[in-house]
């Protein structure tokens, strides 16, 4: 709450903190008053301050500032969307993406079951990537730091294949795995995919993705949206 609000009262009013002259004053308590209900709003943010910076708490517009402030991977969240159809309030961030969230490149099963009406409300996904920045920051360029930017970002983890490689073998001059010519593939599986979706997807992997990786991604059908058309 940053704005007035009629009837808030200050945690701290000027009247109390007068000299003991002014205390039986009507016109200085008065006065003072005017200035408690403009000073109140101040108050309120700064006994709550802590709140502002927690991405489970913070009001909605400050919690897009913070993730403009940890770059966060946020491509594609509309927490307005949400809002206009009768959206969640503020909520905890999911326990997931404190834990460490999803491994890289869940296998189709999982994303097939996953849809996009299952997924977290725009807000709450929003408020999952700001909770999300500084760990994945430190994952980012990797196939588990882009499996789980898009699966905040899309509410649906990807499917993930490039050309590294490791391997070992017991005897030396065995073969080198993976390709040798870089390339990175992601594909995600929508109930309702649009053209929309190809370029936010486009976008976010371009910016998680290894800096000198070639790479092209693909939006399709799930098979649970397949299966819906078939009826």
């Amino acid at each position: 709450m940053r704005g007035s609000l009629d009837g808030l009262g200050s945690s701290a009013p000027i009247g109390a903190m007068l000299p003991a002259i002014f205390a039986d004053d009507d016109l200085a308590q008065r006065f003072v008053a005017g200035l408690d209900e403009v000073l109140a709003p101040f108050l309120v943010v700064l006994d709550n301050l802590d709140a502002y910076f927690d991405p489970a708490l913070a009001p909605l517009d400050f919690t897009r500032w913070l993730a403009d402030w940890v770059g966060a991977e946020t491509e594609g969240i509309d927490p307005g969307a949400d809002a206009a159809g009768g959206g969640v309030g503020a909520g905890a961030v999911p326990a997931s993406t404190e834990a460490g969230g999803t491994g890289a490149g869940s296998g189709p099963a999982s994303a097939a079951g996953a849809g996009r009406a299952g997924a977290l409300p725009a807000e709450l996904r929003l408020r999952a990537a700001v909770a999300a920045a500084a760990r994945l920051h430190r994952v980012r360029g990797t196939r588990r730091g882009l499996s789980e930017a898009v699966r905040l970002v899309f509410g649906v983890p990807p499917e993930i294949r490039e050309s590294g490689a490791a391997a070992w073998h017991a005897r030396p001059l065995g073969p080198v795995p993976g390709d040798r010519r870089p390339h990175l593939h992601v594909t995600l599986r929508l109930p309702d995919p649009s053209p929309a979706d190809h370029h936010r997807l486009d976008t976010l992997v371009a910016a998680a993705r290894p800096a000198h990786m070639p790479y092209t991604v693909e939006v399709i059908a799930s098979a649970v949206a397949e299966r819906t058309t078939d009826r």
